[in-house]
């Protein structure tokens, strides 16, 4: 069984002590390749040493929506694309996107958006968007921008949201928070993502997965999610592991 997690975070400090026995695990897992978003690009260089031991890493760039405050600035625009060119390792932008659940700087967010949307069309690359409470404005967003491919990461809309950004042709990826009993409305909507256009993550450290729940979040129990997957859309395990692997390098190019 081969797995890939599209979506973690272990350089957080979280890591710091034990990142080789997380790696250790994960391979016991299946899991073969991780692609590595990035919050900050300040983050990078770290970033870049992980993937520089863990070959199976590969690396996003790009500024999160809740670091926009503090962050944005027309040249962080050009430091993104900078340090995408800089790089064959990289195989997106992101994360992005829209987080207005507690932010009050929404259109400084829906600038940056726009802008790494704007960096991803013209290098070619697939985004990485994060989407909190925000669903019908980073649709709008989206919409003038007709040649992005991209994920939905950490999915967490209704039916009529899927809807949306499966018309614009995203992927949609879902965390640890499908295993949770309450979620009804993932798991309604994790039974209409097209096969071909299905991802797992862990967002990890974060939303770790039952019966881990609680606790620290790591790549290898990104198969939660899968057999969390497998048991709503009535199909094998093994189904599900390969169509979501394959999905992942054809988004990503891994």
């Amino acid at each position: 069984m081969r797995l890939v997690d599209t979506h973690v975070h272990v350089n957080f400090p979280e890591y710091d002590r034990d990142l080789a026995e997380v790696r250790q695990r994960w391979q016991s897992a299946g899991v073969c390749r991780l692609v590595h978003s990035c919050v900050n690009p300040a983050d990078f260089p770290k970033m870049q040493a992980i993937a520089q031991h863990f070959p199976e890493v590969s690396l996003a760039v790009g500024l999160h929506p809740l670091s926009t405050a503090e962050f944005w600035q027309d040249q962080l625009a050009e430091q993104i694309k900078t340090l995408a060119q800089s790089d064959s390792r990289i195989v997106a932008i992101g994360e992005t996107g829209l987080d207005f659940y507690k932010a009050e700087n929404q259109p400084e967010q829906i600038t940056a958006f726009q802008h790494q949307l704007a960096i991803a069309q013209d290098l070619g690359l697939p985004v990485i968007i994060h989407c909190r409470e925000s669903a019908h404005a980073t649709y709008e967003v989206l919409k003038d921008f007709p040649n992005i491919r991209g994920v939905m990461h950490c999915w967490a809309g209704n039916p009529q949201e899927t809807e949306w950004f499966l018309s614009l042709g995203m992927y949609i990826s879902f965390s640890g928070i499908i295993t949770f009993k309450n979620a009804k409305q993932i798991h309604e909507s994790s039974k209409i993502v097209p096969s071909d256009r299905l991802l797992i993550e862990t967002d990890c450290p974060f939303l770790a997965p039952h019966p881990q729940r609680g606790k620290r979040n790591e790549p290898a129990l990104v198969k939660y999610v899968a057999h969390k997957l497998a048991e709503l859309r009535q199909t094998d395990i093994l189904e599900i592991t390969e169509q979501t692997t394959n999905n992942a390098f054809t988004l990503f190019n891994l």
